[in-house]
């Protein structure tokens, strides 16, 4: 299986790791290095201002990324910040990263819109092989959805709503119980 940036990794119902129990998982970068991915769908209750100094009144919500580095702030984005330096292309009319302070400037001239970014604590990261033995062993199901679609549903929703667009047994994977046992 290769793996490529904008796909999605969803996790399988009962993946059996707290770090990604029901998650879903944006591929920002694959390489001979391994796997860099941010979780979509864990919001933190911790907002921009709580862990960045000199940001006060940065009232931009938080995720968690992933378990790897979480002392650590990244960024995606939909649409374009023209001028912004140092960003990749994920997929069409979506990015990640870039200059914070220049990001920081545009979301005061409103040149940048919060709707349209999520930031992250933390990343999600894989060797080389780590990521493929995980996929044998049906730990994750491969998706895609576009830049809107990634922000404008809800994180509470995202996984549910993945398994549902991809049809077939994933659509019945959407209704597994957290633990059956309470069924």
């Amino acid at each position: 299986m290769e793996f490529k940036k904008g796909q999605l990794l969803i996790s399988e119902p009962f993946v059996g790791d707290d770090n990604f129990e029901r998650t879903v998982i944006l591929i920002c970068e694959n390489n001979e290095q391994g796997t860099v991915g941010f979780i979509l769908n864990k919001p933190t209750n911790l907002i921009l201002e709580d862990v960045m100094e000199d940001m006060e009144g940065m009232k931009h919500p938080l995720f968690v990324g992933g378990p790897v580095e979480q002392n650590s702030l990244h960024f995606i984005y939909r649409n374009e910040l023209a001028g912004l330096e140092e960003t990749n292309c994920i997929q069409n009319n979506l990015y990640w990263g870039g200059d914070f302070d220049q990001l920081r400037d545009m979301l005061d001239d409103g040149r940048a819109k919060v709707e349209d970014i999520r930031f992250f604590v933390g990343y999600s990261g894989w060797s080389p092989e780590q990521l493929k033995d995980e996929f044998t062993n049906k730990s994750w199901f491969i998706g895609e959805l576009s830049a809107d679609e990634i922000f404008d549903t809800e994180p509470d929703d995202l996984w549910r709503s993945v398994l549902r667009k991809k049809g077939g047994k994933y659509k019945m994977y959407s209704n597994y119980p957290i633990d059956p046992r309470l069924n």
